[in-house]
């Protein structure tokens, strides 16, 4: 009998094909609905209860989508991030929730130092003046002596490190976990409080999961109390930060500009008052998306599932 799975990922619906055989080989039928960033809880509530496995991106699995998916056995998260899955909620109706960490630290590690440069230089800038017929010579600021705080030491975080490290900047951290402040210790990043860490950046890297308790972690008086015209990078999640604050301090210059991969409301609604800044560089939740890393977690995603619905099965 053909048990059906869900694929809401966009990442992996653009290679689902090619596991479509895997699938085939234990009885499984994925089913691709149309995505652009993610399922709300509305649109998952209609189709839920006919699945036995998710592969999830960052789709709004609800209290209401889990007491509703009745069938439902595993959800396997594509990336890292599981703020998105009640948790406690599978956890009560006995569905394994698996993700893909340290998949993609490098990707993700490699776009923030592109924010990290763009903001210090102002290439954007310089690309669209001399696109329109212009030869715009735009003073930046170097990085290499800049002080750069690390929100987060995972392996994303880790490895936004090493790349600052290597261009010269003097990187502070926050952390959390013990482990990883040891590692973090060992590669020589000064670990502080967060009050301290925000105070003494010039830049300001975000790398860390969304939990209950750091959403808004930078908020009106994180705001206020950094050094004026510093620099913000967001490639985690967008609920980290408190946006309304954020467009309070662009607008007094408090925070001289921002690069913001993830936003509080995905995609960025054509009202967001972000847009109206030319200082500030938008992204699409995208950093983690290469080629290479797309094979790693799919295959990694795809094994979970599998293993989750085997493991129920036995």
């Amino acid at each position: 009998m053909t048990r059906r799975i869900l694929i809401t990922c966009p990442q992996m619906q653009r290679y689902a094909a090619d596991y479509s055989a895997l699938f085939a080989g234990h009885g499984l039928q994925a089913d691709l609905p149309p995505v652009i960033q993610q399922l709300d809880e509305s649109e998952l509530l209609k189709i839920i209860d006919q699945y036995e496995g998710v592969i999830a991106g960052d789709d709004e699995f609800t209290e209401r989508v889990i007491a509703q998916a009745t069938r439902l056995r595993a959800i396997s998260k594509w990336g890292v991030g599981i703020d998105n899955i009640d948790q406690d909620a599978a956890r009560a109706r006995g569905i394994r929730v698996t993700n893909t960490p340290g998949t993609f630290a490098d990707e993700v590690a490699d776009v923030a130092v592109g924010y990290l440069v763009l903001l210090a230089r102002q290439l954007h800038h310089i690309d669209a003046g001399v696109r329109s017929g212009q030869w715009p010579k735009i003073e930046g600021t170097s990085l290499a002596g800049k002080a750069l705080t690390i929100v987060g030491l995972g392996s994303i975080g880790t490895a936004l490190a090493r790349r600052a490290q290597a261009m010269g900047m003097d990187v502070t951290g926050f952390e959390i976990e013990d482990a990883r402040r040891d590692a973090a210790h060992a590669m020589g990043i000064e670990l502080l409080d967060l009050d301290s860490a925000l105070r003494s950046a010039d830049f300001v890297s975000l790398n860390c999961p969304l939990t209950t308790e750091n959403r808004h972690m930078l908020g009106a008086t994180q705001f206020s109390e950094m050094r004026r015209g510093v620099f913000l990078v967001n490639t985690a999640r967008g609920p980290l930060i408190d946006e309304a604050a954020l467009i309070r301090a662009l607008e007094t210059g408090q925070v001289a500009g921002a690069a913001l991969d993830v936003f509080e409301d995905e995609p960025l609604p054509m009202s967001s008052q972000l847009r109206k800044f030319d200082n500030m560089i938008f992204g699409a939740h995208n950093s983690s998306n290469t080629a290479e890393a797309a094979r790693r977690v799919n295959d990694l995603a795809v094994q979970n599932l599998l293993d989750s619905l085997a493991r129920d099965s036995a």
